[in-house]
């Protein structure tokens, strides 16, 4: 990675869950493994009462809880960092948040280069632009600047519209960067590499070959103390509309031009513009939500999403969705993708599976095993590789095996760093040297919103179907009729990554 041209780093929202367990503890991690600029600071703005000396306590503590920091270096690393307390919602308090950073560009002999990173509630994402247009802090003259902003990046087309009109009213696109952690996942990345840099795989990627695509995103976990942010969100704003349609578009990109910001971002944007708009009858038969119900596994008991904190007794909040869409396009037309995610499943794991077609003439039978291609995002990141070979003993019964790889035997074998950069690391790491790459583009975000509307309307309406299922399983018994009715079955994954029986909790 390159190292970032001296630039320093101011945090709205310093005080936050989001600053004390990612992004501060992500760039101690930077800091230790020499990636930072030689010449930076981090300055931390937020409402709480905190000054500089107490703020690096609270986050000595952070960087024990959620990283390997030791004492020593980071004391060293938070002298680089510092806290303003101020109202961000206040203009006229911008002025001594202008005073601290010329203040903090001459003590560090920096150059103006200010990456600003908006770690508040999206209802800041249009006030803090404004604040520091009005402060005159966006000025290019001396030095950079860029915001980078969390999801969610509106609640429906119509506000993601009006948010870009916003942003853009204070930065040029180039400037801004919209956050998706998990394309700051080293296996989201490395779904270009496999692809396009083996000629064994990518003459296979089409609808030629292939039979359908599932992605998943499961999670093991309930909203916990996020019951009133995901009464607002649901499963489909909360992950699919965001997430796992941007993995979607990496696996079915076209080869970019070159490994760039634009040429990369543009063939992104193909696919999110060619899925098959959404009808009513794809409403009725295609998607199915659901809502996790109380049960007990292993012995703990789980309560249902309408007992947890924050949420309504009566909610219509799904906490699982799957659905069956399509890609309108010369490599994908006809080859289904399989989408689900869902909280209080049985693990916390995320993968793309390629299924490909059966051989033409099955000889070995009709029950030998299809091949497929199992790409693990999280946890256990890796590549499995199932087909047929002849089972021991008389006779040519073709038996499923497999052939496996995991990132961190590249590590062991010294190849690359011994640890792999988190995404928060990662993303922070090319916001700092101007590489977009990896973050989403107002026009693929606007595309994804415009996908989903029609779920949005629907799950709204009265007639939306929302189907229980207990904690601890893979959710409605709906959503496996989604595939068998296509004489198609979902994968079961567990953490292991080449474990491929029924994962239960």
């Amino acid at each position: 990675m390159r190292i970032p041209d001296n630039s320093n780093i101011v945090i709205f929202g310093a005080s936050g869950d989001l600053s004390l367990r990612k992004l501060i503890p992500a760039l101690y991690q930077l800091y230790v493994s020499n990636q930072l600029p030689e010449r930076f600071f981090i300055l931390g703005v937020s409402r709480s009462d905190y000054s500089s000396e107490s703020y690096r306590e609270a986050l000595s503590l952070a960087l024990i809880e959620h990283s390997d920091a030791n004492a020593d270096t980071s004391r060293t690393f938070l002298q680089h960092v510092y806290y303003l307390a101020i109202n961000t919602s206040d203009a006229n308090d911008y002025t001594k948040l202008g005073v601290k950073l010329n203040e903090l560009y001459e003590q560090f002999n920096t150059p103006h280069n200010t990456l600003y990173y908006l770690a508040t509630p999206p209802s800041q994402f249009t006030v803090i632009p404004e604040c520091l247009s009005t402060s005159n802090l966006l000025d290019q003259r001396e030095g950079w600047k860029r915001i980078v902003i969390e999801k969610p990046l509106g609640y429906d087309l119509q506000s993601a519209i009006a948010l870009d009109k916003s942003l853009h009213g204070f930065f040029d696109e180039s400037q801004i960067y919209r956050i998706d952690h998990y394309l700051g996942k080293e296996t989201v990345q490395n779904l270009l590499v496999f692809r396009f840099a083996n000629g064994m795989f990518e003459p296979l990627w089409d609808r030629n070959y292939v039979d359908y695509v599932e992605i998943t995103g499961a999670e093991s976990l309930g909203v916990e103390a996020r019951g009133r942010y995901y009464e607002g969100a649901g499963a489909l704003r909360d992950m699919l509309q965001n997430h796992l349609l941007q993995v979607l578009a990496m696996v079915a990109m076209e080869p970019p031009a070159v490994i760039n910001a634009d040429s990369t971002r543009n063939e992104v944007v193909k696919v999110l513009q060619s899925l098959q708009p959404i009808s009513d009858d794809d409403l009725k038969n295609n998607i199915v939500l659901g809502q996790y119900t109380d049960s007990t596994a292993q012995g703990e008991s789980m309560l249902a999403y309408r007992q947890e904190l924050g949420v309504a007794n009566d909610s219509r909040t799904e906490t699982y969705i799957a659905m069956k869409l399509f890609i309108n396009n010369w490599r994908w037309n006809g080859v289904p993708f399989y989408v689900r995610t869902g909280k209080r499943l049985p693990t916390r794991v995320t993968e793309v599976v390629i299924h490909f077609k059966q051989t033409p003439h099955p000889i070995f039978g009709q029950n030998a095993p299809a091949n497929k291609l199992i790409l693990r995002i999280q946890p256990d990141e890796g590549i499995v590789m199932q087909f047929g070979l002849k089972k021991p003993g008389a006779g040519f019964e073709a038996k499923e095996v497999t052939m496996d790889f995991r990132y961190q035997d590249l590590a062991d074998e010294g190849e690359i760093e011994s640890r792999l950069l988190s995404a928060y690391e990662r993303l922070l790491l090319d916001a700092l040297n101007g590489d977009a790459t990896l973050f989403a583009r107002s026009d693929a975000v606007q595309a994804c919103w415009k996908f989903v509307e029609p779920i949005i309307n629907y799950q709204k309406s009265k007639g939306a179907l929302l189907h229980g299922y207990a904690c601890g399983t893979w959710g409605p018994k709906e959503a496996e009729y989604l595939l068998q009715a296509d004489k198609r079955k979902w994968r079961f994954p567990c953490k292991n990554l080449v474990n491929t029986q029924y994962c239960e909790l």
